[in-house]
């Protein structure tokens, strides 16, 4: 079954959703420009920290669907407001990359690289994760330091296959410290729920969320209020959709199935 009305605002992921790598997926430009044309709000959202909403901005741009930074959601976003409402001062130790690192900077927080100042760890996709990362978040929980995380994507989809992702890191942390997670802010949390209607300022029910992940886009949707639709372009297969307890209200083989018949 497929939409068979408007909605007043859809909510994209990126990576594997809207693009690939440094391509547009087939529809994608058609769709999403058909919806603004007939004014309904478009927005993006990304548990995504590697890069920051103004270069995600940009990038759209580039591709060929002109964004703006305020039109742009991701997990760093949604951890600076958790971190600056829950533990202000923090002195902050992070497994991530720059963008990340940068966005935590400009929100007024101290970064620190030993256990001993660490305050909060924070874990994320982080492809310049070594050994002594690890060993800082392991001594700085041990001594009591708190634990979040951006997200917890297992992987990060890539043209030709994908990139480990912060579940990994998490997953890493975990087992050395046999300290669990203590909050993942990114999809499918009610902190990024949050984020999304106080952005798009429109109940749940006006809403529609479209992403490629059952256990990240699809659960935060349900768990909102919005509808749901399952794109079967990036990280999930028909086969992986049949086994699953998680229910998209729609699937679509490529990202024009969301235009009702008549537009």
């Amino acid at each position: 079954m497929l939409p068979s009305h408007f909605y007043n605002a859809y909510i994209f992921d990126l990576d594997g959703t809207v693009y690939l790598g440094e391509a547009l997926l087939p529809t994608a430009k058609e769709t999403i420009s058909r919806l603004r044309e007939l004014g309904k709000r478009t927005l993006f959202l990304s548990n995504n920290p590697t890069h920051t909403r103004e270069s995600y901005s940009q990038k759209l741009t580039r591709l060929g669907l002109p964004t703006p930074v305020a039109d742009i959601l991701n997990s760093s976003l949604v951890m600076v407001d958790f971190l600056k409402t829950h533990c202000p001062t923090a002195r902050l130790f992070v497994l991530g990359e720059e963008p990340l690192l940068n966005d935590l900077r400009l929100a007024g927080f101290e970064l620190v690289d030993n256990a001993g100042s660490t305050d909060a760890v924070i874990a994320s996709f982080d492809r310049t994760f070594v050994y002594h990362k690890l060993q800082v978040a392991f001594d700085a929980i041990r001594a009591g330091a708190r634990f979040y995380a951006t997200n917890a994507d297992r992987y990060c989809p890539v043209p030709g296959g994908g990139e480990p992702d912060a579940a990994s890191i998490i997953a890493a942390i975990e087992a050395c410290t046999n300290v669990s997670c203590e909050t993942i802010v990114g999809k499918p949390s009610r902190y990024t729920i949050d984020a999304v209607l106080n952005l798009v300022q429109l109940p749940a029910s006006e809403c529609m969320m479209t992403g490629d992940r059952l256990e990240t886009d699809i659960k935060m949707g349900l768990n909102a209020g919005m509808s749901t639709a399952l794109a079967l372009t990036g990280a999930t297969t028909e086969a992986m959709l049949a086994l699953s307890d998680i229910k998209p209200n729609y699937v679509l083989r490529q990202l024009s199935d969301l235009l009702p018949p008549a537009a």
